[in-house]
């Protein structure tokens, strides 16, 4: 087995100042309450994901790339999407009492 270079350098604890590590600490914070807000926002994004993944684990394509673009631009995935999501929401409406 041939030796080789780590992809990424040891990181220099030194690098940012104090000031600039608070500023990225609060960027991320910021940033993933930013992503939370959008994605319960958007209740599809979890079922396309979810739908994606499903196909690829069961279909195993050569060319997930490929399979991602077929997948992606199927004219009937808004369709299959809606009634997932009208599925779900008739489901949690049933579980409350």
């Amino acid at each position: 087995m041939a030796d080789t270079e780590p992809a990424l350098e040891p990181s220099d604890p030194g690098a940012l100042s104090p000031e600039q590590l608070e500023r990225l600490r609060d960027f991320k914070i910021k940033t993933r309450i930013a992503n939370e807000i959008y994605l319960r926002s958007h209740k599809e994004l979890p079922l396309l994901l979810a739908g994606f993944l499903r196909e690829v684990m069961l279909k195993r394509p050569e060319n997930v790339r490929e399979f991602a673009a077929e997948h992606f631009t199927d004219p009937e995935l808004p369709s299959k999407i809606q009634e997932k999501l009208a599925k779900n929401e008739e489901e949690e409406n049933q579980c409350k009492p």
